[in-house]
């Protein structure tokens, strides 16, 4: 392998790591400063709206398309609007998100397979 590779791959192992030990350490410290001066409200109320928060953009990042036309647009709604009738439908996480997935990826082997044609 290239040597810029291994740099990357490192790069981005060490920022994973920190991504999440930093917060943990800093939550763990925190914890013990509230506990020691016996307060109740020990979790910060800007952790509780991280979670959503964090979830909304990658939602919103996954809504556009990486190669912009308009049978990406296409399967991207096509694949949003399947994902939510599932979820109407099961109201799980699990089968929604996989029929979401399938449907753009079968619009998108389509797209390719008529493509060649």
């Amino acid at each position: 392998m290239d040597s810029k590779l291994w740099i990357a791959l490192l790069a981005t192992a060490i920022g994973t790591l920190l991504m999440r030990a930093l917060p943990l350490l800093w939550m763990q410290r925190h914890l013990v400063r509230k506990q020691a001066s016996n307060t109740l409200d020990a979790t910060p109320t800007w952790l509780t709206v991280l979670g959503p928060l964090m979830i909304a953009a990658m939602f919103g990042v996954s809504l556009v398309p990486s190669t912009v036309s308009t049978a990406t647009w296409a399967a991207t709604a096509i694949g949003v609007l399947s994902t939510y009738l599932v979820w109407k439908r099961t109201n799980s996480l699990g089968w929604p998100v996989f029929a979401g997935v399938a449907v753009y990826g079968g619009i998108m082997l389509l797209v390719n397979a008529v493509a060649w044609l």
